[in-house]
């Protein structure tokens, strides 16, 4: 035959595609590789193998034989031996050299080189058999279906392991995706009880007996909220016996609408292992079985005390606000009423010179109206409306009277002991706000000692300084214990908390003790206590030691001698006085003019300016703070000192604003004995000091 066979562009036999294409597209194909340089032996060894399971790529060089075999996989390479430029013994040896092509079985068809040695070169150089031209087709065909059946089989090996590593790695990325969800879950059920831990909530279950409460409770947090375990709430009545009686009956009554209604929330008081008192929301609701029929009861308890105490935080400090503005409303009014009663019961001693009689009634009105101003006082220390006025306090005379109060305050069964140190030094504390704190004290003691009992009160020097003092000063200890009832660890460490209270409710503001130990940080001092259980409570106040000046330094800055202060003449000085109140203002005038003063009256600042300008001899400005108009007594005063720097200047006021600030002038509180105002004018025009003329 000497027609050349067409080769297909992509190398396949062209008579054998569509059958291919007919053929099973999930079969292995296998190709086969036939390389021989007559056209002839190509056409018909294509002839013998034709099958539509099979490719036939043909090359008719040896160059175009590397080329196939370096671009496909074939199942089995036919090679001629006899070839121009490179025999197949050379085309076999570079096919086994390379790694990809290394095991592709390779039969030799010669006609000639039949003998020995050639066989045994061809097999050296890398043939699995020979086939011997002229060509048996049957012998060829059960050749090469051998090696196409065996590539099959190892293909679909290699297939099926492909499959069952793809299998494999899915699993294994199902298992990672289910271990990750399964954590996540975790991590989501950790965070949901680390949250259910923390929260004041514990869940529980209940049979439907009402009267004998039994709760089974789901989580250990109502150990933590109660101190009780769940054990303890389902082996008892538990719940009954600690449930507050003065709540019992409400509780009860609304408990048995849970059947009928289907939810239910209670709110009650109940007593805790440490003997606290919480308050408790528990919502109830009824659990029901498919028929529709009530097994039992579902709850959950939340622990709203601290919403509680919010809320009562929140009444107090409105009341507290509601008193603050109303003191304040009337203390400045209440007191300008109380210095006209002082000031005219002062000016009458001096008309009643001899009269022993009327003069102890008079000092005893002045007493009461003192009375009079210090509970108003008091009510503005209380509102925290009036700001510290701390000056020297002497406890030899300070005691005495304390006690004579607090047997008024506290009565008959309870008995009064006082110690005082002799020597004590001062201390610098606002009397009326000190007292106050002490009778706090006191009559938080007494309500401890419901049967009656002992009050101590022991004050001493100590040598070490309040902590956070002057170093090298000493300082002052209060101390007051009572036999009460005492208190626990878990009461005792929130004593001092702002509305804290152990009484009923309406019984007590929870703010005293809050207040007290304001007051001494304000002071400079500290505060503590000491108790336990039936074993009384101890509060011990520490203040620091007033540091005064030696004797000689306090004799060279008098520039005086001891002894009784020189009177004070105003030898016709004149004096400005400012006030809007024309009583106390007629008041005020009369005590000076008393004292030899010219006086100058002006009903509010604006009036005082001009006059200030108009006359050139004023010694002293005397003005109430709290005035109608623009300018008050602060305000007439700061442009006072800018005009005439050298002017004296004292203020006045029955109250003092919270945004008020005297810094830096004299203050005489209303009301105020006519002594109290001649100490502060001989303090004022005694020094030596120069003119004091308007510009």
């Amino acid at each position: 035959m000497t027609d050349r066979l067409d080769v297909h562009p992509a190398g396949t036999n062209a008579a054998a595609e569509p059958l291919a294409a007919r053929a099973d597209p999930d079969a292995i194909r296998a190709k086969i590789l036939i390389v021989d340089d007559d056209q002839r032996n190509l056409l018909a060894a294509s002839e013998i193998l034709a099958d539509p399971a099979i490719d036939l790529v043909l090359a008719n060089s040896p160059e175009e034989a590397l080329r196939w075999a370096l671009r496909e996989d074939f199942a089995v390479i036919l090679l001629d031996v006899q070839m121009p430029r490179m025999d197949g013994y050379e085309v076999a040896a570079l096919i086994r050299s390379r790694s990809r092509t290394s095991r592709v079985p390779i039969l030799f068809l010669t006609a000639h080189n039949k003998d020995d040695m050639h066989i045994f070169r061809g097999y050296s150089a890398g043939a699995v058999d020979y086939v011997f031209k002229p060509i048996q087709p049957l012998v060829l065909k059960s050749k090469v279906d051998v090696f196409v059946d065996l590539y099959r089989k190892t293909e679909e090996i290699k297939r099926k392991a492909a499959a069952e590593k793809q299998l494999l790695l899915e699993n294994l990325r199902v298992r990672g995706e289910k271990l990750e969800a399964e954590q996540a879950l975790r991590r989501q059920a950790e965070h949901q009880a680390a949250v259910l831990r923390g929260l004041p909530i514990a869940l529980y279950t209940s049979p439907l007996g009402l009267e004998d409460r039994r709760l089974y409770f789901t989580n250990d947090s109502i150990e933590r909220i109660t101190g009780f375990s769940r054990e303890a709430f389902a082996i008892s009545s538990l719940w009954n016996a600690r449930l507050e009686a003065d709540d019992r009956e409400r509780v009860l009554a609304d408990l048995r609408t849970v059947l009928d209604v289907g939810t239910v929330a209670l709110e009650y008081r109940w007593r805790n292992a440490d003997g606290t008192e919480r308050h408790i929301l528990d919502q109830i609701a009824v659990n029901r079985d498919e028929n529709g029929t009530v097994v039992e009861l579902f709850g959950m308890w939340f622990d709203v005390t601290e919403r509680k105490e919010l809320e009562l935080s929140l009444q107090h400090a409105s009341k507290l606000e509601a008193v603050g503005r109303l003191t304040g409303g009337i203390a400045h009014d209440f007191n300008n009423m109380l210095s006209i009663v002082i000031g005219n019961l002062d000016l009458m001693k001096g008309s009643l010179q001899g009269n022993e009689k009327a003069l102890r009634r008079v000092e005893s009105a002045i007493e009461g109206a003192h009375r009079c101003a210090e509970l108003t006082s008091r009510l503005l220390a209380f509102s925290r409306r009036s700001p510290l006025q701390p000056r020297a306090l002497d406890f030899t005379n300070f005691i005495p009277g304390l006690i004579t109060l607090l047997e008024r305050t506290l009565g008959e069964r309870i008995t009064i002991s006082a110690t005082v140190e002799e020597g004590l030094p001062d201390v610098c504390v606002d009397h009326a706000q000190f007292e106050a704190a002490l009778i706090n004290l006191a009559v938080n003691a007494r309500d401890a000692m419901p049967d009656g009992g002992r009050l101590g009160i022991a004050i001493q020097r100590r040598d070490a300084p309040v902590p956070g003092g002057v170093e090298g000063s000493c300082s002052v200890e209060i101390g007051v214990a009572d036999s009460g009832t005492g208190m626990s660890p878990a009461i005792l460490a929130r004593v001092f908390e702002p509305f804290f209270t152990t009484k009923e409710a309406g019984k007590g503001t929870g703010l005293g003790l809050s207040m007290v130990y304001g007051f001494v940080q304000q002071s400079g001092g500290t505060i503590s206590v000491d108790s336990s259980p039936d074993q009384g409570t101890q509060f011990v106040i520490r203040l620091p030691a007033l540091v005064r000046r030696s004797s000689t330094a306090k004799d060279s800055d008098a520039g005086t001698t001891a002894g009784a202060p020189p009177p004070v003449n105003g030898a016709g000085k004149a004096v400005l006085v400012v006030e809007d109140d024309a009583d106390v203002r007629s008041t005020v005038v009369s005590i000076l003019e008393t004292l030899a003063f010219r006086v100058i009256s002006a009903r509010d600042g604006s009036e005082a300016l001009r006059l200030l300008q108009a006359e050139t001899d004023i010694a002293l400005v005397f003005s109430d703070v709290n005035m109608p108009g623009m300018t008050n007594g602060i305000d007439l005063g700061h442009t006072i000192r800018q005009r005439w720097p050298q002017m004296p200047i004292l203020l006045t006021s029955g109250y003092l604003q919270e945004n008020q600030d005297t810094n830096g002038f004299e203050l005489l509180q209303k009301p105020y004995r006519a002594s109290d105002l001649v100490d502060m004018l001989r303090h004022l025009l005694g020094g030596s000091r120069g003119e004091t003329a308007p510009d």
